[in-house]
């Protein structure tokens, strides 16, 4: 094996790059691009960065919350959301969601996507999103550091109770991550990729 010059740190200490490198190293990421909607009917469009799935049966996904925001207590409160898609041709109204607004601001309305009723939750799923997940909250922890001390970031999951599938994904009925689209965080300041069809390759488990 070569031998590498490695940069190593503590990240309790500092990267000493220009860079937190962190955010790039574990990803690219899925985006979680999650609505919600307040006790009072408010509705909220935000992406999170920090979002994956965490159980097949019950499918269970969950998102990262740095901060208390507008999100996190819309959840709080009703105790449900949405996840929708985010594709290459949804970037840049994803993006306009990003934009810190009064929570009586509908991220829809900025970012000129439809609000879509959903079937079992109240908040309303993104109708210009291909594929959509209502979700029931489970749990939400405040995430702590080695030491035990609780730090600004709350993890919130949920249970997935409805599932909409736009079928020009589903491929012989199988559905087809290449063709939609995904577009995913890659950690830099602005760096983001896509999933194709040139990505993919298959690797059976050893029997």
């Amino acid at each position: 094996m070569t031998a590498r010059t490695l940069h190593s740190y503590q990240p309790r200490q500092g990267h000493g790059l220009p860079h937190d490198p962190f955010n790039a190293i574990v990803g690219p990421r899925p985006i979680g691009w999650i609505s919600t909607q307040s006790a009072t009917g408010a509705t909220n469009l935000a992406p999170y960065s920090f979002f994956n799935a965490f159980n097949y049966v019950p499918p269970i996904v969950g998102f990262a919350s740095i901060g208390a925001k507008d999100t996190l207590r819309n959840v709080q409160e009703t105790g449900e959301f949405v996840w929708n898609l985010a594709t290459r041709d949804l970037a840049d109204a994803m993006n306009q969601t990003c934009a810190a607004v009064a929570p009586e601001v509908s991220e829809f309305a900025l970012a000129g996507l439809t609000p879509l009723p959903s079937t079992l939750v109240q908040p309303p799923r993104v109708a210009e999103s291909p594929v959509t997940m209502e979700c029931r909250c489970t749990q939400i922890l405040q995430l702590q550091g080695a030491d035990g001390a609780q730090v600004p970031t709350w993890l919130v999951l949920g249970e997935v109770v409805a599932v909409h599938i736009d079928t020009a994904l589903l491929k012989d009925g199988v559905y087809d991550t290449a063709r939609a689209g995904h577009i995913l965080r890659a950690g830099g300041p602005a760096d983001y990729f896509t999933v194709g069809p040139e990505q993919l390759f298959k690797m059976h488990r050893p029997r």
